[in-house]
């Protein structure tokens, strides 16, 4: 009988997500015993600060894996979404679990459509790629941030100030609050984050009994979309602070992989559409040929006006 200590954020949703793991662990190794530690991370911590306006890469990992480098835990448990692509060379995303839903999902009070909500209605969100697709879809709205967890972000939704959000329906499905949705997007019309809806465990490099159990719960086709997606934003340099919307589907049948990504101007006005298609097996080929048709055709630029545009943003109330 062997234990392993498991690192995580205290959130309910990423209690949620480790239990997932948890679980898959022990359906392939019943004997394994998992305990589960709690660390709180720079971005649970610096709730003052919407996420778009922190200058620093992976606010809600950075102190869960440092358990894991200093040897307090064997692996940890993130959405893929909140793991740099620069993460310690010590670290590897040792597997990839089988992806939730990436839709981004409308929920609010009044049950209509983004395209239809009344002018001024407030409509909130932690995301600055998800702000300039609301803006795309009805102007008229007022886009304001919000912080918090998800919990929180509903409640201040049905019961408080804001008429309407847009957040993963990931997420709301993992929480069972599923039920508030009332629109969800195509992912090609309202493009979501790379990684979105997916879950990695992270673990070092050298510990070879631990990855070779981790890489048993691993979804193939998961790791090929998260390899495609995880590349194009390396080759971006995008974080949080420069909303890139990417997708990539794999297709085990055909051995393809197809990708679609987009990048917003900072007034909502411009975006450059790239779609390409690869082989399976080169998925982060794929992510990096995607990443430079985007720069070749100005990506670069936007990232400029967004950084910015940021202190505008950070203003809001």
């Amino acid at each position: 009988m062997s234990k392993y200590i498991v690192a995580t954020r205290g959130s309910k949703l990423a209690l949620i997500q480790t239990e997932i793991v948890t679980n898959n662990l022990h359906k392939l190794f019943p004997r394994l015993i998992c305990e589960v530690i709690k660390i709180k991370s720079s971005g649970d911590i610096n709730k003052n600060k919407f996420l778009f306006s922190v200058d620093e890469k992976g606010v809600f990992e950075k102190e869960v894996d440092r358990a894991v480098l200093d040897e307090q835990a064997d692996f940890a448990v993130h959405s893929i979404k909140d793991i740099p692509t620069d993460i310690d060379d010590e670290l590897v995303v040792a597997s990839v679990l089988k992806r939730e839903k990436p839709n981004d999902v409308l929920i609010g009070k009044s049950k209509s459509t983004i395209e239809v909500l009344e002018p001024n209605c407030t409509v909130g969100t932690s995301s600055l790629r998800r702000a300039v697709q609301i803006r795309r879809k009805n102007p008229n709205v007022r886009v304001v941030p919000i912080r918090g967890n998800v919990e929180s972000r509903v409640r201040k939704c049905i019961e408080g100030p804001f008429d309407a959000l847009v957040l993963a329906e990931a997420g709301l499905k993992r929480l069972h609050l599923n039920n508030f949705i009332v629109q969800r997007f195509n992912y090609r019309d309202f493009v979501p984050a790379p990684g979105q809806g997916a879950i990695g465990i992270v673990c070092r490099k050298d510990n070879k009994s631990v990855l070779a159990k981790l890489k048993k719960i691993e979804d193939k086709p998961s790791r090929h979309a998260i390899d495609a997606e995880r590349s194009l934003i390396r080759h971006l340099d995008a974080g949080c602070r420069f909303p890139v919307g990417a997708i990539a589907l794999p297709n085990l049948r055909t051995k393809k992989i197809m990708m679609y990504a987009t990048v917003f101007s900072a007034d909502g006005t411009q975006a450059i559409n790239v779609k390409k298609s690869g082989e399976i097996s080169d998925a982060a080929q794929v992510g990096s040929d995607v990443a430079n048709v985007l720069l070749s055709k100005g990506a670069a630029d936007f990232a400029q006006e967004w950084r910015e545009a940021l202190e505008k943003w950070n203003n809001q109330k």
